[in-house]
């Protein structure tokens, strides 16, 4: 709304000079505050594809605040990922979120999450290798970095948000190194996370990339919570096979809405040749796309000229 507001006004300033844009940030501040928080308080299994919700938030806010049209494609995605957020609620693990410091210390170094983390080592260097020596600037290849590095910012929110929870209730956990490592490592993978996806979207549009880079992230928080928290552990198959199922339905939700929402170019301004005074348009100046001659003369007319 901001934009939209400072685009209609004759005299350009500055979009931080916006009072809604202040509230709008200041809001988007608040959200990723309780994001936070929330992973001290549940698995990552539900926090993680919870972010679905803020797709269809958004749907909604878009047809009140910017006018948009709610059409049937929204309406479908957006139930489809309700049904698949009921799904994940109801069937997530239900394992103990008081994580203290030293059993993050010892779920670092089982033999499980170092295997994990090799693996994610290699593959991330192999993308890094094509992105930087060879200039693959693919979508795929630019998510799967960031769903990579995605998988320790989630490791490292919760384990700094549990320690932070504890320690407000009085067991004090900031006092182990262990804390501030994982504050490290929470600051440098969302750096890198911002340098890849902002690279993506100025590549692609952002209906490619959100669909695509919800599930990836999605898929590999899930994953760190598994390998590293061991939320499934004790689950029974049935929960696990309807957590899976609701994931799916969420996925499928969002590309839906997404993939429904086409990028709105603006109409670059020329002068028709028709129009041009004292000149009269006789014939095609470009041919049509689509022939074999696209951005050359017609053979019919070079045929005629060299006839001349």
């Amino acid at each position: 709304c901001a934009h939209l507001q400072l685009a209609c006004q004759t005299e350009l300033k500055p979009y931080y000079t916006s009072k809604l844009w202040c509230c709008g940030i200041a809001l988007l501040g608040l959200g990723e505050v309780g994001n936070f928080i929330a992973y001290g308080f549940a698995p990552i299994a539900i926090v993680a594809p919870l972010g679905c919700v803020s797709v269809i938030g958004s749907a909604l806010i878009s047809v009140f605040f910017l006018k948009k049209t709610m059409k049937t494609a929204d309406i479908l995605g957006g139930t489809l990922t309700a049904t698949g957020t009921y799904l994940l609620v109801t069937f997530a693990p239900n394992v103990p979120q008081e994580l203290t410091a030293r059993q993050i210390q010892n779920y670092l170094v089982s033999w499980p999450f170092l295997v994990y983390s090799i693996l994610e080592i290699i593959i991330f260097c192999i993308l890094l290798y094509f992105y930087k020596r060879k200039a693959v600037k693919h979508i795929v290849v630019l998510l799967m970095m960031v769903a990579l590095l995605a998988s320790v910012t989630v490791i490292a929110v919760k384990a700094v948000s549990s320690m932070i929870t504890l320690s407000v209730k009085g067991k004090m956990q900031l006092t182990y190194s262990i804390f501030y490592i994982m504050v490290i490592l929470l600051a440098s993978s969302c750096a890198f996370q911002v340098k890849f996806l902002n690279q993506a979207m100025r590549l692609y549009e952002a209906t490619a990339i959100v669909p695509i880079n919800f599930v990836f992230f999605t898929t590999s928080a899930i994953l760190s919570g598994v390998i590293f928290y061991r939320e499934f552990q004790s689950a029974a198959l049935l929960s696990v096979f309807m957590f899976l199922f609701g994931c799916l339905l969420s996925f499928l939700g969002v590309f839906i809405i997404a993939r429904n929402k086409k990028e709105e170019h603006l109409q670059i301004p020329f002068i028709d040749c028709g129009h041009i005074p004292g000149h009269k348009l006789t014939g095609k100046i470009q041919p049509d796309s689509h022939s074999s001659c696209y951005g050359t003369l017609n053979k019919e007319d070079d045929l005629g000229k060299s006839q001349g």
